[in-house]
């Protein structure tokens, strides 16, 4: 089953263990004003995302109690934490500001997590070969420049969800454990 942004919002901030007002202030700095409690509803699942649970559980929410965190949310977000954890970076001179890419899918929307995260946690390579390591994950230096890479080089190669999951468990891991 592939994440859905609901989802790895919430495992985000439980791996980095980011504080309810500390979300609004970063969605805020990716150009995005949202309120806690709208915060609140993107953070809870609803139980259209899991049909295998059981409908008594308690912290499954109806759907209307549920705000969907959409693809430019997601990202949006994500340069917010870029700017919350390393400050905002003023363009260089006679350099453009830097517009985001629009995603073409959520494939793509896996390598951004990589990447964005990678800078927002100002982590090297090998930081993240560890951090996929203490998740069950080994891969090579080469391929993990695979997914770093920019969508249409040669050697780009889209992130599946188990790299992307098991790189937010290891977080988790590193951050919390």
């Amino acid at each position: 089953m592939s994440m859905s942004n609901d989802d790895i919002l919430i495992r985000l901030r439980y791996a980095l263990d980011i504080k309810n007002t500390d979300m609004v202030e970063i969605f805020k700095l990716g150009g995005i004003e949202v309120t806690k409690e709208e915060v609140l509803k993107m953070l809870t699942k609803s139980k259209n995302s899991y049909p295998n649970e059981a409908d008594n559980d308690g912290d499954l929410a109806q759907n209307d109690d549920v705000v969907k965190c959409n693809n430019s949310m997601l990202e949006s977000f994500l340069n917010g934490f870029i700017i919350f954890k390393r400050g905002k970076q003023d363009p260089k001179p006679g350099q453009p500001d830097r517009q985001a890419m629009p995603l073409k899918n959520n494939e793509s929307m896996n390598n951004l997590i990589l990447k964005k995260l990678k800078i927002a946690l100002a982590l090297t390579s090998e930081d993240m070969l560890d951090i996929l390591e203490e998740a069950g994950v080994i891969i090579t230096k080469g391929e993990l420049s695979a997914l770093l890479r920019k969508e249409g080089h040669k050697n780009y190669k889209e992130c599946g969800d188990k790299y992307a999951r098991n790189f937010l468990k290891g977080l988790a891991v590193k951050y919390r454990g």
